[in-house]
């Protein structure tokens, strides 16, 4: 497996390159059944899922493509780049779940980006004389959730967009006492206040509006490019708009769904 292309070798990713500009170049019509006060069409609306991507998987979140979309020369787009393959390099020992994207027809896209870490990853670093090199099976789970507005770049092409980045959360965590304080509004990143803020104080700052094009959809398949041409191909889970539900995920790093396994497994008490 290429997990959703980022193992994927260079073979590979040419052969996927070579399927995208096909199915690009053969692009269906679509028809919105939308009325005319949507903002966004029908075809585009619903619940995504991405499945490759030829960049790291959180690029593809509104706040890193806006983060993209401040570098102004390609020395900071290199910079950037950089510092996004330290962030990722930071997250080695994490595992990235899913990473989805729920677009409404009023033009809110939320993208859902979900990671799990081991709790106690090295059991040896804080019990020495335990000899295991393995960690206890409890994980940190949750979700970093961002939203922002996508406008369509004119009425008569609503598959390119130009997002406006609204807010980054953290939700569904596991972790106990820092769960409640994570679902409080006052823990959101809102970033319209802090970009009107540099926009009032700095000059030369301009409020990062990242571009992306819908080259290709059908009724199952999404192709989009950001500015740098990256490809991000997502399949349709379902035609829903709402977003995801975290406030059932319990907040106990894993133990409740660990000793379940363990029920069912091995010791298999049932009332």
């Amino acid at each position: 497996s290429t997990d959703r292309g980022q193992y994927a070798s260079a073979a590979q990713k040419e052969s996927v390159a070579s399927l995208v500009e096909s199915l690009e170049s053969n692009k269906p019509k679509q028809t919105d059944t939308f009325s005319s006060s949507a903002t966004l069409p029908s075809y585009l609306a619903g619940t995504w899922e991405l499945t490759y991507s030829t960049n790291q998987l959180f690029r593809s979140s509104p706040f890193f493509l806006a983060g993209r979309s401040t570098c102004k020369t390609q020395a900071e787009v290199d910079q950037y780049n950089w510092f996004c393959e330290m962030h990722r390099a930071a997250l080695a020992i994490s595992t990235i779940g899913v990473v989805r994207q729920v677009i409404s027809r009023d033009g809110k896209l939320t993208n859902e980006f979900e990671v799990k870490v081991g709790a106690v990853p090295f059991v040896s670093d804080f019990l020495p004389f335990v000899k295991y090199s393995g960690g206890l099976p409890l994980t940190v789970d949750g979700a970093i959730v961002s939203t922002a507005d996508a406008t369509p770049m004119s009425m008569e092409n609503k598959d390119d967009w130009q997002l406006y980045m609204d807010t980054v959360e953290i939700k569904g965590s596991n972790i106990p006492i820092l769960r409640n304080l994570l679902d409080g509004d006052n823990s959101k990143l809102k970033s319209r206040d802090l970009s009107k803020l540099l926009e009032d104080n700095v000059d030369a700052y301009e409020v990062p509006r990242p571009v992306l094009r819908t080259t290709y959809v059908d009724s199952a398949l999404r192709i989009v490019r950001d500015e740098d041409d990256n490809i991000f191909i997502y399949s349709r889970v379902s035609d829903s708009e709402e977003v995801t539900d975290y406030s059932n995920v319990m907040a106990d790093l894993g133990v409740a769904s660990l000793l379940e396994g363990f029920n069912d497994a091995v010791s298999k008490i049932y009332l």
